[in-house]
């Protein structure tokens, strides 16, 4: 590491809501611990930093609770988005104000803004402080696209015409030509076009190409051609996961509800793992299909569901099943994704489940909701050929038990096991010494602390 990068200050923006906060700081993690003379302030709020765990930080990073943009006495109406709308309408002002407190105490000038990229606005903000903007995409590369291309996609649909178009495909945009109109993101062609939610991500996608690097927690072979479309839209773009194979540590497993020793008694490939993350839960009727499935089917289970939602399942599920499968409000996924006797996730297809899926080699029955689900789960069925869409794209106990029996018991399901091993390969292979992931997070620790970026890189 050069001159240039002691006493450097770089100026971290976490996006509080979901599961964004946590792996920005995993990869900032890394880049302390290669930086060690760089000083890491990472702004977050709260509520979203007391959850983030943070046990044995680099003593180079930060943290600085900023507020939450909720004015004093608001009163929430219960609008979808509203307390992100809030945030978001908010954050440049109060970024700007908590950064500047920052350098007054300790003493140096921010030379870096390495923000979650729905922060647009930090391409302005780091032009008026003589800063490079380094922007982290938390999805993967499709909907990162989708965002991209979202004035050529509205031109060649057709805002208006939508309706009748949902099943066309993005032939149009190199690395998309298997996905659907109905499968972008809302805000893209389809939904509430003017939401703060939806002009900020169509913001965010004009201003990224500003960056001097985007990053995103995938790895080139997953999908070559969009690397490659994507590498000449941006300045840097780089692939530097997938982040449940490179950011191991020698700390000992959470594990409070014993899941490991249970899945150490099961067969190889059996157990149907069943998790929708930190932000959804499919509604009541759904849980019930899950759960008539899964007994009817004899599937082994480790079901990690809500203790508040424990209350939908049917009267005596969890005594008749207790030889068979076990419901816990929290399990250690990427370990259990890892584990040998794992033979399907049952998933809403968030990007960082999808990742740790395929770094574990794991098929995938898929059930999305929002966002940028329907793209991933697009992915997984038809691009990478490693799982199926739930039938009708909502649980039922026919269907459930339809789709468990496909991917663990049909030839297909040999097939997506067969393809899933196969990225599960490409992954270690990207992650190791000098696999593509590796030079690329170097690329990434020269965008962030080392201001010869330009002439060193590229």
């Amino acid at each position: 590491m050069d001159q240039s990068t002691r006493d450097s200050h770089v100026a971290v923006l976490a996006f509080p809501f979901g599961t964004h906060a946590a792996p920005l700081l995993a990869v900032v993690r890394r880049l302390a611990s290669a930086a060690p003379t760089t000083l890491f302030s990472f702004f977050n709020t709260t509520p979203s930093n007391s959850s983030l765990f943070s046990n044995d930080l680099p003593a180079n990073i930060k943290f600085h609770d900023v507020a939450d943009g909720v004015p004093d006495g608001y009163v929430f109406t219960g609008r979808p988005q509203e307390a992100i709308e809030l945030f978001l309408k908010a954050a440049p002002e109060i970024f700007r104000r908590e950064i500047a407190a920052a350098e007054t105490e300790v003493g140096r000038k921010v030379k870096c803004l390495l923000t979650d990229a729905f922060f647009w606005f930090a391409a302005d903000m780091a032009e008026e402080m003589n800063a490079t903007w380094v922007a982290f995409w938390t999805a993967g590369p499709n909907s990162l696209s989708a965002h991209l291309y979202t004035d050529l996609i509205r031109e060649t649909i057709g805002v208006n015409e939508v309706d009748g178009k949902k099943e066309e495909t993005l032939g149009f945009i190199s690395g998309m030509e298997k996905i659907r109109v109905k499968d972008t993101p809302e805000g893209v062609v389809f939904g509430n076009l003017n939401s703060v939610f939806s002009n900020t991500l169509h913001q965010m996608g004009l201003a990224l190409p500003r960056a001097s690097a985007v990053f995103l927690n995938s790895f080139e072979e997953i999908d070559p051609t969009l690397t490659h479309t994507l590498r000449t839209k941006f300045k840097h773009y780089l692939n530097i996961g997938p982040l449940a194979l490179s950011s191991q540590t020698e700390t000992l497993v959470h594990d409070p509800h014993g899941c490991l020793a249970w899945m150490g008694k099961r067969s190889p490939a059996s157990v149907a793992y069943i998790s929708f993350g930190t932000v959804m839960t499919p509604p009541p009727g759904e849980l019930v299909a899950i759960a008539q499935g899964l007994e009817s089917s004899k599937v082994p289970f480790v079901w990690s569901l809500k203790e508040k939602n424990m209350v939908h399942l049917p009267k005596g599920f969890l005594e008749r099943t207790s030889e068979q499968g076990i419901v816990i409000p929290w399990a250690p996924q990427v370990e259990l994704l890892k584990h040998d006797a794992t033979g399907v996730l049952v998933t809403h297809c968030g990007w960082n489940s999808v990742l740790e899926s395929v770094s574990g080699g794991v098929p995938m029955i898929c059930r999305p909701f929002f966002g940028d689900q329907r793209l991933n789960g697009r992915a997984v069925e038809v691009v990478w050929e490693i799982g199926m869409t739930i039938i009708n794209g909502v649980f039922t106990k026919e269907g459930f038990e339809k789709c468990l029996d496909q991917v663990l018991v049909q030839d297909d399901g040999k097939k997506m096991k067969g393809n899933a091993k196969k990225l599960r390969e490409q992954a270690q292979e990207a992650v190791s010494t000098k696999g593509s992931s590796s030079e690329n997070f170097k690329g990434l620790l020269d965008a962030v602390v080392n201001f010869s970026f330009y002439i060193e890189f590229g």
